[in-house]
């Protein structure tokens, strides 16, 4: 019977981590629009999972300001506010070259097949230039990747939390941008640098591209 409910409560788990990363990135991608209602019955039937594992799902979202609960009201995807911009920034100029230079320090060998996979996507980019969705997409892939990199997961949680907000007010001015696919490619030479296992270029690098995020969403507005 203690098998039985292990395995069980194993299967829950999973499908609760699924539905918390599928909803995620749909409120990430603003797929769900900021002010959005969320209802768990949709949601479980879109994701073909039970109200349980969404529910689980939506306690994280709630704890990673992603979404909001009003008492007898209802729950909604959180508005996007520009004001936040320079908390989530000073945050990430802080933790982005550590998290970069950690990676570079730590980097397994299938870490970096990963990453220079990534890498090529990158290249692959930027000679057949990807729409706007599919950019964002594959910057969430290369700064996820390389969180994961620094085998820290506090460091990688707290920024993986930091970069889907950022993300949503990037998605908000997606169409007042005018270099997306640059900055995107900005990725490329910070990659080469974990792989190369230096430290210091990798932080560098890593400033540079969350001081130039801020910088050009400021111009846009």
């Amino acid at each position: 019977m203690q098998q039985a409910a292990t395995a069980s409560d194993d299967e829950e788990l999973s499908l609760a981590e699924r539905a918390y990363r599928a909803i995620r990135d749909l409120l990430v991608m603003l797929e769900i629009r900021p002010g959005a209602p969320i209802h768990e019955e949709q949601l479980a039937q879109s994701l073909g999972v039970g109200r349980t594992p969404v529910r689980e799902a939506l306690k994280r979202l709630q704890y990673e300001r992603l979404i909001t609960t009003y008492p007898r009201r209802g729950t909604f995807a959180t508005d996007v506010n520009i004001t936040d911009l320079a908390h989530i920034s000073e945050v990430r100029q802080e933790l982005e070259p550590l998290a970069a230079a950690q990676a570079a320090r730590r980097a397994t060998a299938t870490d970096r097949t990963h990453l220079t996979a990534l890498r090529q996507e990158l290249t692959t980019a930027a000679t057949r230039p990807l729409d706007a969705v599919a950019l964002m997409h594959l910057d969430l892939q290369v700064h996820r990747a390389i969180y994961a990199t620094t085998h820290n997961p506090y460091l990688e949680d707290t920024l993986v939390r930091h970069d889907n907000l950022a993300t949503r007010i990037w998605c908000l001015f997606i169409d007042r941008l005018s270099d997306m696919a640059g900055h995107v490619e900005e990725h490329g030479p910070l990659i080469e640098a974990i792989v190369a296992g230096n430290p210091e270029q990798a932080a560098g690098l890593a400033r540079d591209h969350v001081e130039g995020f801020e910088r050009a969403i400021r111009n846009a507005l």
